[in-house]
């Protein structure tokens, strides 16, 4: 893939970009490993101050960076002047509560001192992803960098300045250069940068294949990785629900970033009671988004990522269709120049479908109809993903239930899933492993080091 922006919503290439050489990767391997040798001593005081600034840029600069991301993968301009608040407030809680999360862990011991001290590893390389552009990179950069680390970016081809722009925002903030530098390299670079010995740690959010290529590698190295990947997160809805308030939390939470995100609402199991009423209330809702310009204030979804992305989901939902699905709403691209698909709802897909076991990564939502609570639990566990999902019911031995039964790394009730920087982020099965945020953040690449003194 061409390292490139080419607007989604035109379909034009704007600006390319010539892959960096081994020559030129390998004096940003070594910088990065210079400047580690300094950046690691320096105190949490002093890195906070360069977070803070980091936020404060954001912050100045909101508009100028949110048109990078809208021009590149497509969101919103509103979504994306949200993403880039979301950064600073990152960069603001990391440096607030990092020196506080990595003191030192004492253990009680007759006769010493004995504690666990956590130390940065080194180089970190994060492969992320184009669909939060800024705020992918800036959950993992923040306590990175306030934990005594430094970054290798290796962004998505299609979002090349945005990662330019992350490197810029750092570097003026006073971070010194080499603590979080941006790779122009294609995918197929990774595994000869991962197999560096000055590179100590990765993390990946993406696909799952590419989960799996990373992982695979990184135990072959024996070096730590977090890796978060696919989801096809349930939106349960119960009869004691506020149907008006959970339909229109989960098309919100399906069309959130034009439909593609990890934590959408993919899957809504519904149940049988109330199933007839949700659809109409979530027909009707979808029906109403108005789909355009991503630029326009009264646009609320623009379009997706890319010309391939339409033709892969249309794909998905004509399987699914010829599954047994019943289509209720929007099921083709719309005519026109850019990648833009409607609101989708397809209901009643026979649950041993494979299809039904897919991420769908754009506007589309699966309907399933749960005889009771025990069925809602056994639809949302038949997936190969935990990533997150929720529940909506008034009930609370039914949220019970979900909290210890659904089978996944985070679970909101009457909530939809979202990452925020104090709660823990993360999934099971082949969503991924380990977490980000709080403070699994910036403990997720130290050394947990135990520290004996005896006669303490």
């Amino acid at each position: 893939m061409a390292i490139a922006t080419t607007n989604p919503a035109t379909g034009q290439t704007v600006r390319t970009f010539d892959e960096l050489t081994a020559e030129e990767i390998e004096r940003k391997l070594q910088l990065a490993a210079d400047t580690f040798r300094s950046y690691r001593g320096t105190g949490f005081s002093e890195r906070a101050g360069l977070m803070r600034r980091a936020a404060d840029i954001f912050e100045a600069e909101t508009d100028e960076l949110a048109r990078l991301a809208t021009l590149e993968m497509g969101k919103t301009f509103a979504s994306a002047q949200a993403e880039v608040g979301k950064c600073a407030a990152g960069c603001r809680w990391y440096a607030d509560h990092t020196e506080e999360l990595l003191a030192d862990l004492p253990h009680e011991m007759d006769g010493a001192r004995v504690f666990t001290r956590y130390e940065p590893l080194g180089p970190v390389l994060a492969v992320m992803p184009w669909n939060f552009p800024y705020w992918q990179v800036v959950r993992f950069a923040a306590p990175a960098l306030m934990a005594g680390n430094v970054g290798l970016l290796k962004h998505a081809s299609n979002v090349p300045q945005v990662a330019l722009a992350i490197e810029d925002v750092f570097a003026r903030a006073g971070f010194p250069d080499g603590a979080f530098q941006t790779l122009l390299v294609s995918s197929g670079a990774i595994e000869k940068i991962l197999d560096d010995d000055r590179v100590r740690a990765v993390t990946l959010t993406g696909s799952e294949p590419a989960g799996r290529a990373v992982g695979a590698r990184a135990g072959q190295n024996i070096k730590p990785s977090v890796l978060e990947l696919g989801g096809s997160d349930a939106f349960i809805v119960m009869p004691s629900a506020d149907l008006e308030d959970a339909a229109a939390n989960a098309v919100a939470s399906r069309t959130l970033n034009n439909g593609q995100s990890c934590i959408n609402a993919k899957r809504f199991i519904v149940h049988e009671q109330v199933a007839e009423e949700f659809e109409r209330l979530v027909v009707g809702r979808m029906e109403a988004m108005k789909v355009g310009d991503p630029m326009s204030p009264d646009t609320d979804m623009g379009p997706l990522s890319s010309a391939d992305a339409v033709e892969t989901l249309d794909d998905q939902v004509q399987q699914a269709i010829s599954a047994g699905g019943r289509l209720l709403t929007g099921g083709k691209p719309l005519a026109g120049e850019g990648a833009f698909y409607p609101p989708t709802l397809i209901a009643d897909i026979p649950r041993e479908a494979s299809i039904a076991r897919e991420e769908f990564f754009g506007p589309v939502a699966l309907m399933f109809r749960a005889a009771d609570v025990d069925d809602a639990i056994r639809i949302a566990n038949d997936s190969p993903f935990g990533l997150g999902g929720s529940a909506w019911t008034a009930d609370t031995a039914e949220q019970q239930r979900f909290v210890n039964e659904v089978d996944t790394g985070m679970i909101y009730i009457n909530h939809f899933t979202e990452s925020r920087p104090a709660v823990p982020f993360g999934g099971v099965k082949n969503s991924g492993y380990g977490r980000e945020l709080a403070g699994f953040g910036p403990r997720s690449f130290v050394n947990a080091k135990t520290v004996w003194i005896d006669g303490g």
